[in-house]
């Protein structure tokens, strides 16, 4: 650590970098001073393309912002850049005393409604100048007046071609059931992971008496259902990330009608999510989604963790049941229906019928299918 932190591995310029910002918040005073040396000898003119650069690493990116040294076309690069983390560039706007940087972050209209604090800081920053200030408090009143934020949201959306997202602002209920509410700047993360348009899907799927099933839920029942997700992503992915965490609490401030719709419209992030819903309308439309690819269903079919309605649609699908990975997935999940799993074996290959009747995971009269169904082909 301590060679990392003076700079000695071989390492690619934005690798070296990233372990040079996290070492230098080491524990270890020896560490954490090599490495904020090693930093301080960075080369402007090399920090400057790795600025310009969207893959570069959001912790040097965020380093970037704070750096005291930086020259005036860094710090534009890296205001410029999109995947700068949004906290970081609040935290420059609140600092600088340069009042011409204060102006280019408040020109970013986008990232001032998904990361409203930015607006609170170039107001509270005293080197802003007016152009700033006047970009900064038309954005709040524009679009976070409480009864014009959603519409004027979609609008803008709508006007960029994102019908998707601006759909979602126009019809969503932000005010949860029990009286809390889902805040415009959640509700823009969340259509941001909007990619299908109403005219793309098809709800023919889900017949009227199924809609009691999207009735009101407690705070509890999001809460225990947020835990249950994590917990499910945590077990079947060996750990879950904080932006993660936050992204499955946001999505749980959703009622149960918009999660049902969002697990319809929503990317593959939401999809992932919305799959483990303990309401089961919720999770059986990430089925019917339009856009959800044979890999995912793949994945999708192996977890033992998701409601066994999504599994018997899965097998139901005649283009997924011809997908050997998904059907041997099925098979071996003890959460399938034991009657779908009757259905699929006699399409598993006589190899895995074999391991899968010896798999103690699966149950006693499947394993005994597996048997005879293998015993068969041999003659036995």
């Amino acid at each position: 650590m301590l060679a990392a932190a003076s700079g000695l591995l071989p390492l690619p310029q934005n690798d070296l970098l990233e372990v040079l910002v996290f070492l230098s918040q080491s524990n270890d005073t020896e560490i954490a001073s090599a490495a904020r040396e090693t930093l301080a000898e960075q080369n402007n003119d090399e920090l400057l393309v790795l600025a310009k650069i969207e893959t570069t690493s959001s912790r040097v990116l965020g380093y970037l912002t704070s750096r005291a040294n930086n020259t005036r076309e860094l710090y534009e690069a890296v205001i410029q850049n999109r995947s700068t983390p949004d906290e970081a560039l609040s935290q420059l706007a609140r600092s600088t005393s340069d009042a011409s940087l204060v102006e280019l972050i408040a020109l970013n209209q986008e990232r001032l409604v998904r990361y409203p604090q930015l607006i609170e800081s170039i107001l509270a920053n005293p080197a802003r100048n007016s152009e700033a200030e006047r970009r900064a408090r038309e954005t709040k009143k524009e679009f976070f007046e409480k009864e014009r934020g959603a519409r004027q949201i979609a609008e803008e959306l709508r006007a960029r071609g994102k019908v998707a997202a601006a759909e979602f602002f126009e019809t969503a209920d932000l005010a949860t059931e029990d009286g809390g509410e889902l805040s415009v700047e959640d509700a823009w993360l969340i259509a941001e992971h909007i990619e299908v348009t109403d005219d793309d899907i098809d709800d023919s799927w889900l017949p009227a008496e199924r809609y009691e099933e999207l009735l009101g839920e407690s705070s509890e029942d999001r809460a225990a259902t947020v835990q249950r997700i994590i917990e499910s992503e945590r077990i079947e992915t060996g750990g879950i990330s904080t932006e993660r965490v936050s992204m499955i609490r946001r999505l749980m401030l959703m009622n149960t009608r918009d999660r049902m719709k969002l697990a319809m419209k929503g990317d593959r992030e939401a999809r992932t999510i919305l799959v483990r819903d303990s309401n089961r309308v919720v999770s059986t439309g990430v089925i019917n989604n339009p856009r959800i690819t044979e890999q995912e269903v793949e994945n999708i079919a192996a977890m033992r963790t998701i409601s066994d309605d999504v599994l018997r649609l899965i097998a139901m699908n005649r283009a997924w049941a011809r997908a050997y990975p998904i059907i041997h997935n099925l098979a071996r999940n003890p959460k399938t229906p034991i009657p779908t799993v009757m259905n699929i074996l006699p399409r598993i290959r006589t190899k895995d019928l074999k391991n899968l009747s010896q798999n103690r995971n699966v149950s006693e009269a499947v394993r005994r299918q597996a048997v005879r169904i293998g015993g068969a082909r041999s003659g036995e």
